[in-house]
């Protein structure tokens, strides 16, 4: 067979077109939404109501953002900064454990607990979080955690997609290497630093970026585990804009905008690397 017939057959240009358009009204419709929260919240409460599905706005108000300084007795800032520290810290103990505990069956491969413990983390995924909601609580209240900071990042560190990615990427490394780096007289450590950590820096470097894009969104955690507004996050301050008077539609957009924008902004500037991830490993799966 020559080089021609493994080669894939041009689309042709009515099929072109109309893929695209399929694909821009897809695109529209998980845009739309996006775009009219952020007009939204520069919009008033009786604009919002009258014409909920108004993309353009009658004219910019920015009374939401100012009302914003405090929700519920607590600043903003206060909110804005346990988002960022949590999110960092849940990111970064993730990593280096869902990293490590890959690289410890990419080692170990015929461990009676391999197959199983890959299918646990699938089981994390698929498992509904409010079933989770006593054990979480009953856990952290046993080993003093709840309220804490500390209980807080040590539950949302656990990120299966990070675990899974590092799997899939240590299976490309072949074994010959390590072996022959063990014969030259490497130890343990040397090979994970000196060997496994350069190759596995892009990889890292998506893992950290897929971690922080989940964690910064969490919610639920955090509700579970809290004990006051002082360990509370932006997504969880949402909550608290709703009231026994009804719903504050104009602040409660301009909350989510502030929330929402700088992961959008992040994904938009790292989404090659990170769908690069993606489409690796389900080629290598």
């Amino acid at each position: 067979m020559n080089d021609a017939e493994f080669t894939a057959a041009p689309t042709s240009r009515p099929v072109a077109i109309i893929l695209y358009g399929i694909a821009t009204v897809v695109a529209a419709i998980f845009i739309y939404p996006f775009l009219w929260m952020v007009v939204s919240s520069f919009r008033t409460q009786e604009a919002i109501l009258s014409a909920p599905m108004r993309l353009l706005p009658e004219s910019f108000d920015t009374t939401a953002f100012r009302s914003l300084a405090t929700i519920g007795g607590t600043a903003l800032s206060s909110f804005a900064w346990n988002s960022l520290l949590i999110t960092m810290l849940a990111t970064a103990v993730g990593v280096c454990v869902m990293g490590l505990g890959a690289y410890a069956l990419y080692r170990n491969p015929r461990l009676p607990l391999f197959t199983s413990v890959r299918y646990g983390f699938l089981l994390t995924i698929m498992y509904p979080s409010m079933l989770l909601v006593i054990p979480l609580y009953f856990v952290s209240y046993t080993l003093g955690l709840l309220g804490s900071t500390l209980g807080i990042v040590l539950v949302m560190s656990l990120v299966p997609l990070v675990f899974f990615i590092f799997v899939q990427f240590f299976r490309t490394i072949p074994h010959e290497m390590i072996e022959a780096a063990r014969i030259d007289g490497a130890s343990e450590w040397q090979i994970l630093t000196l060997i496994i950590l350069p190759i596995a820096r892009p990889v890292i470097l998506t893992a950290v970026l897929i971690a922080f894009l989940m964690n910064w969104k969490q919610w639920f955690p955090i509700m579970v585990l809290s004990t006051s507004p002082d360990t509370y996050t932006l997504p969880v301050a949402l909550a608290a804009l709703n009231s026994e008077y009804g719903v504050d539609f104009q602040a409660t957009m301009a909350l989510a905008t502030i929330t929402v924008v700088p992961v959008v902004v992040l994904f938009l500037a790292t989404q090659r690397r990170v769908m690069g991830s993606f489409m690796a490993g389900a080629v290598k799966g």
